[in-house]
């Protein structure tokens, strides 16, 4: 289980939190864990008062884990990461005083007693590991962070005995892993995380990787871990639309280089592409981290051939990395005690009841299989003709296939839990629930109309028109409504049928990437374009930036792929009509007209809850969760936590 922050770490009163976190997934059959970022010392931190170990009394927190760890049979790691200029705090340093994109802080050049000093702080972090109990560290060389500056040139211009040619920029790492060695004796694991692609303007090139590599190992590290990209790397690498385990094959490129065992990480998220990388002997190992938000048990399902069970991690990011940048602690969608295990608990029930759910969408589904888990007797119903709602819509997006992982496993959970499963049936009379003890409604939404002139024209279509109903869509199209379902809308109808996110050679063409991973950075073209056959415009009202409100991790990969595709997006749009001529909009006070072929709304949604009154006037408990509770964009994360809470307390 790879390294992966929870913001658990930065605060002592969450350790016990952490250690329950840690524990659930040593007994789930985790073989080995490295836990999120902990800096050396405060230059280090990732933010004020973020996770550190630099002193003897921080160890009792960091014991919590580990003893729960070891008690459920399993091992840890602790990662010490040094930030280096993405800090985001004033005491950042760095190689030299080069400014990050990515954090507003200035960082100070490292004098060479600073640079020693940084060392000393990476040797005391990892032997105060040692004595906390852990069995080994990981050294975090990857991603940009302090190690990485000091070993590209893109942002390493010293010319002095840390910088300079590659052997000088390679000192750095080679005397951490040589000092942390020394520090913690020949029977503790250190693993490397080393930056195998950097996907960056003036990265390292295939020899510089191979020399640190091979420096690092020479200076005793037990394991190779890998690293793909630099947060400031405008390539995505663990987000849905890379194509599952995409990036193994530059690992496999370094195992002829080296005899330490080196580790696949980025976006293996099942069984089946893990056994693949390992027998294909890319690697010697598989690092997995949201998998394991997802599905605490993964390990010991696979190991007990119940790959069917397993919850899969859909890479959307949208409660782990969202949630740690905005300073809250990480989860995740499809799992929301993640990182909650010992505040959301799923007991058995004292008082099992009769519960009808009506909705089989991402709330309703984890309302009825948590309910069933507990002990209630469980009817789930739904007009279509299948489980998912939204889901199924969301499912044909290009980069969001993924979404029938989730589907797979409430199917299999319906299963399991022996929920009642009654589709193609539409409740006409709120008489037919009053029999149940409790009746839950997840029964969605419906697309909103905006009042606009001619929106009845035979041009206007809906979100639903075009997913579910498979309309038939011109070449010149105009969307109306930038959230999330427009940019949905967006790529799917620009993507001209191209298998970019589950292929992965496919992949790396689109996004520039060099296949042979010799090139500085591992990119040939940081600017690619890919013009679509049809001609999309994506408008909003607006005058913000169009897609401002989209997750902090993804947002911008959606952006960028949309412009890669030549898809035209306007803000501060006034929508005056819709006519055979077009759509009529005024922007900045010009009037214009886009000569599109349709006009298709995605205008926000309005909660469906018309079973609501009659149940309370018959007297029924009834619960909304979902979109029926709130209609805000779809939001599969707060619907699948709602759904699963209620039923954690029926």
């Amino acid at each position: 289980m790879g390294s992966m922050h929870t913001g658990l770490e930065d605060r002592r009163q969450d350790y016990p939190k952490l250690a329950a976190y840690f524990a659930e997934r040593a007994a789930g059959g985790a073989g080995l864990m490295v836990t999120g970022g902990i800096a050396p010392n405060i230059r280090g931190w990732l933010g004020p008062f973020s996770g550190m170990l630099n002193s003897r009394w921080q160890v009792g927190r960091h014991k919590l884990v580990t003893s729960a760890v070891h008690e459920e049979g399993g091992k840890i790691c602790m990662q010490i990461l040094h930030s280096g200029r993405y800090g985001y705090h004033p005491f950042v340093v760095s190689s030299t005083d080069k400014k990050s994109p990515i954090s507003r802080f200035q960082p100070k050049q490292l004098s060479s007693g600073g640079v020693e000093a940084q060392i000393k702080a990476f040797a005391r972090c990892a032997a105060l590991a040692r004595d906390a109990g852990y069995d080994g560290v990981e050294i975090m060389g990857s991603e940009g962070y302090l190690i990485n500056q000091f070993l590209s040139g893109r942002v390493n211009t010293r010319d002095d005995k840390w910088g300079g040619d590659v052997a000088r920029r390679l000192r750095l790492a080679e005397e951490i892993v040589s000092r942390v060695r020394a520090a913690v004796g020949p029977d503790f694991i250190v693993i490397y995380r080393l930056s195998m692609l950097e996907l960056v303007e003036q990265g390292s090139d295939w020899e510089a990787v191979v020399a640190q590599a091979r420096a690092v190992e020479a200076a005793g590290v037990t394991l190779i871990t890998t690293g793909i990209g630099w947060h400031e790397a405008r390539i995505p690498t663990i987000a849905a639309m890379v194509p599952r385990g995409a990036f193994a094959s530059v690992t496999g490129k370094l195992k002829s280089e080296v005899s330490v065992p080196l580790v696949a990480t980025n976006r293996i998220n099942t069984i089946d592409v893990a056994e693949k990388i390992i027998t294909s002997g890319d690697a010697d190992m598989v690092s997995m981290a949201r998998p394991f938000l997802a599905d605490s048990q993964f390990a010991l399902k696979a190991m007990e051939g119940r790959a069917d069970e397993i919850n899969t991690c859909i890479a959307c990011n949208q409660a782990c990395l969202d949630h740690v940048f905005q300073k809250k602690t990480a989860s995740c969608l499809v799992n929301p005690r993640a990182c909650h295990e010992t505040e959301l608990l799923i007991e058995p029930t004292t008082n099992k009841k009769s519960v009808c759910v009506v909705g089989a969408g991402p709330a309703g589904l984890a309302a009825a299989t948590t309910a069933a888990k507990r002990g209630h007797s469980v009817t789930l119903i739904d007009g279509a003709s299948e489980i998912g709602g939204q889901f199924n819509m969301a499912k044909q997006v290009p980069g969001k296939e993924e979404f029938n992982e989730t589907l797979r496993y409430f199917q299999k959970q319906i299963e399991l839990t022996g929920v009642q499963l009654k589709l193609n049936h539409r409740i006409g009379n709120a008489d037919e629930l009053k029999a149940f003890d409790e009746v839950v409604l997840a029964t969605g939404v419906a697309p909103r109309t905006p009042p606009i002139e001619g929106i009845e024209h035979s041009k206007v279509l809906s979100y639903v028109d075009v997913l579910r109903g498979r309309a038939n869509v011109g070449s010149r199209v105009a969307i109306i409504g930038a959230g999330g379902i427009g940019f949905d809308i967006a790529e799917y109808l620009s993507h001209d049928g191209n298998d970019a996110s589950v292929n992965p050679i496919t992949f790396m063409k689109e996004w520039g990437i060099d296949a042979s991973f010799e090139r500085e950075g591992g990119v040939t073209d940081f600017n690619p374009k890919h013009q679509a056959e049809r001609e999309v415009t994506l408008l909003q009202r607006k005058q913000s930036k169009v897609g401002k409100n989209l997750g902090k991790s993804t947002g911008w990969i959606h952006r960028r792929s949309l412009t890669m595709r030549g898809v035209n997006m306007i803000k501060g749009c006034e929508y005056r009509r819709i006519d055979d001529e077009g759509l009529h909009i005024t922007v900045e006070g010009e009037e214009r007209v886009l000569d599109v072929d349709h006009v298709i709304i995605c205008a926000g949604q309005d909660p469906l809850r018309e079973l609501q009154e009659p149940l309370q006037q018959l007297g029924v408990s009834a619960h909304l969760i979902g979109g029926a509770d709130v209609a805000a964009e779809l939001d599969a994360k707060r619907a699948i936590d709602q759904g699963t809470r209620l039923a954690a307390v029926l």
